[in-house]
Formats: C-alpha cells, sequence, structure tokens
C-alpha cells in the first residue's frame, strides 16, 4: 500500500477539514506544514499528533526529503506560484479549486506538472463524490441531453464585514476572489467534465465596490444543448441541479456537494440512484489523488487538465464580459 507524505500549504478552516476527511485514508500521513510566521504555524501543527514539521518558507518545505505531495489552500491569487515551485522540486501537488487566477497560470501549471513527470490535481471535491460517479454512470439514461442548470448561492459570512465597510480576503480582488471563484466553479466544472468546452460563452454579473462579483449568471452553448448557471456570495440558493434529457431528468440535489440523485422520466416515474457516502467528503478528492498515484499515471482521468483548463477558460472568459479584472491577469500579462 503506496504511503503518501503530505505538506500542507495553507492553515485555514478548509485545511483542518481537508485533514480531518484525509486522516480516515489509511495512505495518508501529514508531515509537513507551512505558515508565513512560525506562531501560526507551530499552533496549527500542535493540533496533530505526530507533530509536523513547521516551515516559514515555502522553497525549504518542498525540497523536504520527507514529502512526497503538497496540499494547497492559501488564496486563489498564491496557487499558481507555489505550485510550480513545489513541482519543480518534484512534489506531486493537490489544489484547491479554482487551480488558479485565469487561463495562463493553468496552463503554465499543467506544463511544470508534465516538464516534472508529477501529479498535479484540481482538489474540486464534488466531482470525486460517490453521488458524481452516479450522475457519470446514469448519465446514457437521459437520452438527448438538452439542458444542465446549476445554481451555488451562499451569503457570505463576510459580507456583513464587506457592508460595514471591512474588505475581507472573500472580497478582495487581490486574491482573485469573488462569487465566480470562490461558488461559481462549482457549477462550471461538473460541466466541463460532463460536456467539455462550450462553443460559446454569455455572462452576467453585478461588480461590488470592491471590485469583485457579489453574484451572476452564465449561458454555456454546446452543439445540442445550454447549461445556465447562476451562483452568489450575496444571497442563498436553494435550488437543486437539473440535468435534462428527451427521455428524463436527473435531479442533484446540490451541485457542490451531491448527496442525493434521482431521474425523473417522461411516463412519471422516479430512480432514486444515489450512492451511500461512507467518509467526509473532501475523502474523495484524496482518494483518487493517491489512487492515480498508486497506479503510476499523472493525471486524474475525471479532474483532469482538460477540465481544469475548459473551467480556467470559462471563468475568464465570464470575467471579461463583465469587466472584473484580477492584478493577477496583469502580472500574467507583464510576464
Amino acid at each position: 500500500m503506496l504511503q503518501v507524505r503530505f505538506g500542507i500549504i495553507g492553515t485555514n478552516w478548509i485545511t483542518e477539514r481537508f485533514i480531518q476527511a484525509a486522516m480516515e485514508n489509511d495512505r495518508f500521513t501529514l508531515t509537513a506544514v507551512y505558515s508565513r510566521t512560525a506562531e501560526k504555524g507551530s499552533e496549527f501543527a500542535s493540533k496533530y499528533d505526530p507533530r509536523p514539521a513547521v516551515y516559514t518558507d515555502i522553497s525549504e518545505m518542498a525540497a523536504s526529503p520527507d514529502v512526497d505531495a503538497v496540499y494547497i489552500a492559501s488564496p486563489n491569487s498564491f496557487h499558481a506560484e507555489q505550485a510550480i515551485l513545489c513541482m519543480k522540486a518534484g512534489k506531486h501537488v493537490l489544489c484547491e479549486k479554482p487551480l488558479a487566477s485565469n487561463t495562463a497560470e493553468v496552463q503554465a501549471m499543467v506544463d511544470a506538472a508534465r516538464n516534472s513527470n508529477v501529479l498535479l490535481m484540481e482538489g474540486m471535491k464534488s466531482t470525486q463524490m460517490p453521488n458524481f460517479k452516479a450522475v457519470r454512470d446514469h448519465l446514457y439514461k437521459l437520452g438527448r441531453i438538452r439542458r444542465y442548470v446549476a445554481s451555488y448561492g451562499q451569503y457570505s459570512s463576510r459580507y456583513d464585514a464587506f457592508l460595514a465597510g471591512t474588505v475581507l480576503n472573500a472580497f478582495n480582488p487581490q486574491f482573485s476572489n469573488g462569487s465566480l471563484m470562490d461558488l461559481g466553479v462549482y457549477c462550471i466544472y461538473p460541466a466541463a467534465v460532463l460536456f467539455g468546452r462550450p462553443e460559446s460563452i454569455k455572462s452576467e454579473g453585478i461588480l461590488l465596490s470592491s471590485g469583485v462579483d457579489g453574484e451572476g449568471s452564465l449561458l454555456l452553448r454546446y452543439p445540442e444543448m445550454d447549461a445556465v448557471i447562476m451562483h452568489s456570495k450575496i444571497s442563498d440558493s436553494y435550488l437543486p441541479a437539473e440535468i435534462q434529457g428527451e427521455n428524463g431528468t436527473m435531479v442533484i440535489d446540490k451541485i457542490n456537494q451531491p448527496y442525493n440523485v434521482k431521474i425523473h422520466y417522461r411516463d412519471g416515474t422516479i430512480e432514486e440512484i444515489t450512492q451511500t457516502q461512507t467518509h467526509e467528503s473532501m475523502y474523495y478528492e484524496l482518494d483518487e489523488f493517491i489512487d492515480v498515484l498508486e497506479a503510476g499515471k499523472r493525471e486524474s482521468e475525471i479532474n483532469s487538465h482538460e477540465a481544469s483548463i475548459i473551467t480556467a477558460e470559462i471563468a475568464e472568459e465570464a470575467r471579461r464580459q463583465i469587466g472584473l479584472v484580477y492584478p493577477a491577469d496583469q502580472q500574467t500579462a507583464d510576464k
């Protein structure tokens, strides 16, 4: 059984959730933590036994012989630089979604992975969960697909502070954040996995005073179908996702975290295709990552490089249409 020793970049709540889920997998070992300050890193590391080594220099952690792979959960704008540094040092990388700020950065990450012969995978948990597998396995039953509809709206816990005049990371363009990148990608990525690259994209959105989007919608056009996507960090949505075919419609309770999936056929019958989920949601992306390594491969078939590139292309075009530009875009253009 392959044992993979992980270093962690990012000491936040999502990292803690990932580690909690990953520790359910016997093939995962936490050996290193990176933080900008030794104090914060030590505080984070002290929660785990055995205690991982603490680094305040990513290059030193990437050079460690005790680290095989790195999980990156830093702000979006840091993903590309940190991942490329680690991959050039020979480390495999599991990077939180969105993979990077724009398409050029994603492509640079993919190129680095291939040049260094390491695994790079976007940490999109939803497409690795058991009930997304149910979606893929039963999709043929719908007949010709005509429409995909997905919505993810969650009123941000940081929006009240924004309204009071404090701009936290979630609404700061410096970190390539906002509704599309934080929540909208949960709707875009499954479409990229299931249907590939759209022929055209139309986007609308509401820009906030900080320069990021608070909410928005996209219409993706495919040869015989379309995809309708809605996202928001300034309002809540309770809509399920649907994949509508000529024989029936698949209803998915939450596109960002599918737990229940049914098919409603045209004759009125309903087929329950929900799969039992036995682990925390983030467990499955880690399991896939190690499975790919154990098979000697360097790319996931589901969370593939192509799916990440298509998602980045869609998000970048959607941002262009609503006038959302990140500092990272200019930095990429200047290189």
